[in-house]
């Protein structure tokens, strides 16, 4: 279950002021998983490159939490960031800079991008429970926040990125995981892809062809207005003589001799 780009779009205008708004934003257009954003550090996070290094996750054992190493071998990747995310980010940074100078003494530095108030550790369950709680306020088809990370996933591919950018985005092992993901998305990616192909190529008898019914086209539209101007005239012609049949009648019955 994925949300449409629209569904995404009002889901983000809703959570807009939310403190954790920016790991929203992040796993909805990057497609981070929850443990990886919940561990992202500042140390690995570029905002002057666009970019930032997924290298740790913070993970649940049982109800208690850990660092660990990413996934997968492949999820140790570089993810570039849009201007936008990065303008979130900056922002998301200015406000932890805010919290830190008001806990003071109190803060803890953990260095990671998304903290509690305090700077401590995200616990990853509270954040899928903080996100279910924000989708049913939102009034918008319930998902999982696994399902925000499909979500982006599925963008990509609907804005025909191609499938090996994707994959390696995810931190996926190889392209055919990503394509047994989304293979109901990939049909749709390909044709739309080969429409785009198909209009780069210019070919000359389609070019005739398609001048030939614009001029037919329009060859028709003028006989169809000449005759319906035909059929006003004649209607016209006949109207003015039935009034002048009319008129000589009326002057014929005033001449005529009376007995």
């Amino acid at each position: 279950m994925v949300w449409t780009p629209q569904q995404t779009g009002s889901f983000l205008d809703f959570v807009a002021d939310d403190r954790l708004y920016g790991m929203w934003h992040l796993i909805a257009f990057r497609g981070l998983r929850r443990g990886e954003a919940c561990g992202q550090p500042w140390s690995e996070t570029n905002l002057d490159t666009h970019s930032l290094t997924v290298s740790s996750q913070l993970v649940q054992d049982g109800w208690e939490i850990e660092a660990s190493d990413p996934k997968t071998d492949s999820g140790y990747r570089v993810v570039a960031l849009d201007d936008d995310t990065v303008d979130v980010l900056k922002r998301h940074r200015e406000r932890q800079d805010a919290d830190h100078k008001e806990w003071g003494s109190a803060w803890v530095d953990t260095g990671h991008v998304f903290t509690q108030e305090d700077g401590s550790w995200l616990h990853p369950g509270k954040v899928t429970d903080l996100f279910e709680r924000l989708v049913a306020a939102s009034s918008l088809p319930p998902i999982r926040l696994h399902d925000l990370r499909h979500g982006a996933a599925t963008l990509m591919l609907a804005a025909d990125i191609d499938i090996k950018i994707v994959s390696d985005t995810l931190g996926h092992s190889d392209t055919r995981i990503t394509r047994d993901i989304y293979q109901s998305v990939l049909p749709q990616v390909g044709r739309s892809a080969a429409e785009a192909t198909a209009k780069l190529v210019p070919l000359q008898r389609k070019a005739e062809a398609e001048k030939a019914a614009r001029k037919a086209a329009k060859k028709e539209k003028a006989k169809k207005a000449a005759a319906k101007n035909a059929g006003k005239a004649k209607g016209g012609k006949t109207k003015g003589k039935t009034k002048a049949q009319a008129k000589a009648g009326k002057i014929a019955k005033r001449r005529k001799p009376k007995k």
